[in-house]
C-alpha cells in the first residue's frame, strides 16, 4: 500500500488558535516532516469555507499552497483531493498545474472532481448547477487538461467549455502529463468518467462495503469503455487519530473536540467528531493496520490520511510512520 498525508490548511478547523501570521509556518513544518519521512505524497483540499459549517476561520487556497510546497519540498509528491472543476477555467487550471509541476521538478498529482459544497459555490458567485451539469463540466474539463498536457495546446467546443488553440507551455515535466485522480463514487457518471480518464480514483472514505461495491462498478465501466481496470489505482481518504492504547485514542479525540468547541459550539462539535466514530483510521496501530490490510485485500492501493492534530502535535503522525506504514508498505 502507498501512503499520502493531508497538510492542515484550516478547512477542517485544523489551524484554529494559531495566529494567521504563523499558519504558513505550521503548514510548512508538517510538509517538511512529510517530505523527510515515509510518505509518498502530501495533499490539500480545494475549499474556500470551513466545515462542518462556514466560519470566519482561515481556509488557505489549495493551488497557492501547492506552489509554495513545490518550492519548499524536494521529494514528496503534491496533490489536491480534490480540485473542483468549476472553480477555475480548465485551460487556466491546466496552465497553473503545469507551472507548479515545473517548479516542483515533476511532482504534481491532479485530483479533480465535480464539487459539492453549495455554500461556497454560491458565496463565490459560481451558482450551483445540478449534478448532471457539474459532472458534464468535469468530463469536458479533464479532456481539455489532458490534451493540453500532452500536446501543449487544447481545443474543445463543448457544451460548457469552449477553448480554441489554448497554449499551455511549458508542458509539465512528467512524460504524458500530470497523473489524473478522479474523485467521487457516483455510480452512473463519475465512475464512468474515471474509467475513461483516470490514472487513480478516490472514493468510499474507507468503508469496506462501499469500497467493494464501487470497485465492481468501476470494473464494469472499464469493460464498457475498453480500459484496463487493473491499471487504475484505487485510493481512499481516511480520518486518522492513532494512539498506543485505546485510552490514548479517546484522549486525543477529546483534545480535538476541545480545540474546536469554542469555534463550533457543542452541537456542531459533536457533528464534527462524528466523522471519526468507527473510522478505519481511528484506533491503535494494531487496529488501524488490520483495517487497512482488509481494505488492501479489496484492492485499495493508496491511502491518504488526515490527522486533525498535525498542526499542533506530530506525535500521532510519527506513531503511524513507525508502526503502520512499515507493516503495509
Amino acid at each position: 500500500m502507498r501512503f499520502g498525508v493531508f497538510i492542515p490548511q484550516g478547512w477542517r478547523h485544523d489551524l484554529v488558535g494559531i495566529d494567521p501570521a504563523e499558519q504558513w509556518a505550521a503548514m510548512s513544518t508538517v510538509a517538511a516532516h512529510a517530505d523527510a519521512g515515509a510518505w509518498e505524497s502530501l495533499w490539500v483540499y480545494d475549499h474556500f469555507h470551513t466545515v462542518p459549517v462556514p466560519t470566519e476561520e482561515a481556509t488557505h487556497e489549495a493551488w497557492s499552497l501547492l506552489s509554495a510546497f513545490a518550492a519548499t519540498t524536494t521529494r514528496i509528491r503534491l496533490g489536491q483531493m480534490c480540485t473542483c472543476m468549476s472553480y477555475r477555467n480548465p485551460a487556466y487550471l491546466a496552465k497553473v498545474a503545469a507551472t507548479v509541476d515545473v517548479i516542483s521538478g515533476g511532482r504534481v498529482e491532479m485530483g479533480i472532481g465535480a464539487g459539492w459544497y453549495e455554500h461556497e459555490w454560491r458565496a463565490y458567485g459560481y451558482g450551483f448547477p445540478g449534478p448532471g451539469e457539474r459532472l458534464a463540466r468535469l468530463d469536458e474539463g479533464v479532456q481539455i487538461m489532458q490534451q493540453a498536457w500532452r500536446t501543449g495546446t487544447a481545443t474543445l467546443d463543448g457544451a460548457h467549455y469552449q477553448v480554441e488553440g489554448a497554449i499551455v507551455r511549458p508542458l509539465p515535466l512528467q512524460a504524458g502529463g500530470i497523473p489524473t485522480w478522479i474523485a467521487g463514487g457516483g455510480e452512473r457518471v463519475t465512475l464512468r468518467i474515471a474509467a475513461k480518464f483516470a490514472d487513480y480514483t478516490n472514493f468510499a472514505g474507507g468503508n469496506p462495503g462501499v469500497f467493494a461495491e464501487k470497485s465492481e462498478l468501476l470494473r464494469s465501466h472499464c469493460a464498457d469503455v475498453g480500459t484496463d481496470f487493473d491499471r487504475i489505482v484505487r485510493s481512499t481518504n481516511l480520518m486518522t487519530v492513532i494512539g498506543s492504547t485505546e485510552a490514548e485514542v479517546r484522549e486525543r479525540l477529546g483534545v480535538v473536540g476541545d480545540r474546536v468547541r469554542p469555534y463550533l459550539g457543542e452541537e456542531k462539535t459533536e457533528l464534527f467528531l462524528r466523522d471519526y466514530a468507527g473510522a478505519p483510521g481511528v484506533g491503535t496501530p494494531e487496529q488501524v493496520t488490520e483495517r487497512l490490510a482488509a481494505l488492501a485485500e479489496l484492492g485499495l492501493g493508496y491511502a491518504i490520511h488526515y490527522f486533525p492534530e498535525a498542526a499542533y502535535d506530530l506525535s500521532g503522525v510519527e506513531l503511524f510512520e513507525r508502526e503502520v506504514i512499515p507493516a503495509l508498505s
